[in-house]
């Protein structure tokens, strides 16, 4: 702040309380108060108090901050956003719904929470930033947010038929896998006992699948019933990718238990889609067994490309990790031991001499709680009397089983013009970017727990909550040099003498990793911690005990380290405020 006499032609010159502020390159001032009719020994003292100088008596108690709000982190989310295009995307009109639509996305980035506790945060009286005040909100109740949910599901066909005509093109390559989310009650039509494939067992749930591209950008969420099969939700995501996205070419990448060999037969084939997945264990054995994958082979290429009658048409790449190998073994070996313990305690408690384990029923029912704890069954022969237990290793099950480890083989459609085996087993292996995707929605985001009740009203939330990982993803990839991700990576995957060798991270990261330091000596952040930072820039509302000056709001000068995020990010600290 500074203060500024303005020559007034033939009156008074205007003394004017101004703010200095930055965006981008260029230098704004903004004016907070006209101070003409201050006495000159008042504004002189206000001018030495705002260069460092102790305040002097006539200024104690002119100013008086009435309410701070914290307000960076809702500047770069909010300002990213809107640089994303993504308010026009929504729609294209402006309206108070579109506001409350953009609302629920940025609070999901900054604060995930219930709709009751994001409408209390947004209201003026209990906020909890400046986001309500911002976009104009502040009145708003947890009614008018289920509404924008409401609004928000009926336009997310059109939102996703944007975001791929943006990341997705002819030809191009589309990632899909799946996911699930616990659900809290009983009365939602969607939620039912499934495979709970987030670790959370015993409770009902919602499946959910997105697609993404090759660098793990999502585009469409789409949710299903609670015990829907993975393989089950192909067929409608290829009708999504034919029909609404009308892809020229398109080529889905899946894992090995989405891509089964009938989805491939009977969704894919007849839509003429290409495809990219893996071949499950019963089948690699069988190509082992066959000759048609010969092990030595390994001892001179990580990867191969190999042949067989029952997959005509397709092309086979056998791919061996030596580290994935290793680490199988360890696991195998791990629960082997583990299953044993558990055994011999069992055989302990036979033949103790005081109330010894009797029965061939009771004991055959300890024995089936521990032997199928760490799935490795298979591997023992157990052998069980009324008062005695035995058991053993099938060593020749466990042989076969090790035979496999560390391989794989990738099977896809395309042909070796279009893509070559390097490139192919590099797209199976870009599900890990969809994989992030589910990391981001179920630690980051919270998709977790959901409570609605209504079906539309839980399609809404999962995808309000991937429409808020869209923005999270591009501001990482805008702050990386701040953060702990990698932003060499790419090039880290290029140097790799191999697809199939494990990924190691670039020089720069491991620099960040060790030294906690940015190549330009700043502290490195996570995700998470930075937006925590930024958040203590604060919106702080001034209000003057002179009656005849105007309340005016100031924001917080940012720090180095806040500059610094603000300009990788291509916004401004102020954004939103006048």
């Amino acid at each position: 702040m500074y203060v500024a006499t303005i020559p007034n032609r033939g009156s008074p010159p205007a003394i004017l309380l101004r703010e200095s502020y930055r965006e981008g390159a260029k230098v704004k001032n903004r004016t907070l108060a006209n101070l003409s009719h201050w006495p000159e020994t008042k504004v002189d003292a206000l001018r030495r108090v705002l260069k460092g100088e102790p305040a002097p008596a006539e200024l104690e108690g002119a100013f008086e901050i009435a309410r701070s709000l914290p307000h960076g982190h809702v500047a770069a989310v909010l300002g990213t956003l809107r640089d994303l295009g993504l308010e026009e995307l929504v729609d294209e009109e402006p309206s108070r719904t579109r506001r409350l639509a953009i609302a629920l996305v940025v609070a999901s980035v900054i604060g995930p929470c219930s709709k009751l506790a994001m409408a209390r945060g947004l209201r003026h009286e209990t906020a909890a930033s400046s986001l309500g005040a911002v976009l104009g909100v502040s009145g708003c109740d947890e009614d008018d947010l289920y509404q924008a949910m409401d609004y928000l599901v009926a336009r997310q066909e059109a939102i996703e038929d944007g975001l791929a005509r943006r990341h997705l093109h002819g030809g191009t390559l589309v990632l899909y896998d799946v996911s699930s989310a616990a659900f809290e009650g009983q009365t939602c039509p969607i939620a039912a006992i499934g495979h709970p494939r987030d670790g959370v067992h015993g409770r009902k749930q919602i499946v959910y699948g997105v697609l993404t591209n090759t660098s793990g950008v999502p585009v469409a969420v789409e949710v299903f019933k609670g015990n829907t099969g993975d393989p089950k939700t192909v067929a409608a995501q290829v009708k999504k990718l034919k029909e609404r996205f009308a892809l020229e070419r398109v080529c889905l990448v899946g894992d090995r238990g989405m891509l089964t060999s009938a989805r491939l037969r009977e969704d894919l084939v007849p839509a003429e889609l290409d495809w990219i997945t893996a071949l499950r264990a019963p089948q690699i054995k069988k190509l082992l067994e066959t000759g048609a994958i010969q092990p030595s082979l390994f001892d001179e290429r990580d990867m191969f490309e190999v042949t067989h009658p029952d997959y005509p048409a397709e092309r086979l790449v056998a791919c061996k990790n030596p580290f994935l190998a290793v680490e199988r073994a360890t696991t195998r070996e791990q629960l082997l031991s583990a299953t044993e313990a558990a055994l011999a305690r069992i055989a302990d408690a036979v033949r103790r001499d005081r109330r010894p384990l009797r029965g061939k029923d009771t004991i055959a029912l300890r024995v089936g709680r521990e032997i199928n704890r760490y799935k490795v069954a298979k591997h023992f022969v157990v052998e069980i009397a009324d008062d005695a237990i035995s058991f053993r290793r099938t060593q020749e099950r466990i042989s076969a089983e090790a035979a496999l480890d560390g391989i794989y083989v990738v099977r896809t459609s395309l042909t070796e013009s279009v893509i070559s085996s390097t490139d192919t087993v590099e797209c199976y292996k870009a599900l890990e970017g969809v994989e992030r995707v589910f990391r981001g929605l179920n630690t980051t985001l919270l998709v977790r727990p959901i409570r609605h009740r209504l079906e539309d009203r839980v399609r809404a939330h999962v995808f309000l909550r991937m429409l808020a990982y869209y923005v999270i993803w591009h501001m990482q990839e805008r702050l990386a040099p701040m953060l702990f991700k990698d932003q060499h990576l790419a090039q880290a995957r290029a140097d790799r003498a191999s697809p199939v060798a494990p990924a190691r991270r670039s020089g720069v990261a491991l620099r960040k990793i060790a030294t906690k330091r940015t190549e330009d000596g700043m502290p490195v952040h996570s995700f998470e911690s930075l937006l925590e930072d930024l958040a203590t820039i604060c919106t702080n509302r001034i209000e003057p005990t002179d009656r005849t000056l105007s309340a005016f709001t100031m924001v917080t000068s940012p720090t180095p380290v806040q500059r610094r995020a603000f300009e990788l990010l291509g916004v401004s600290h102020r954004c939103g405020c006048a």
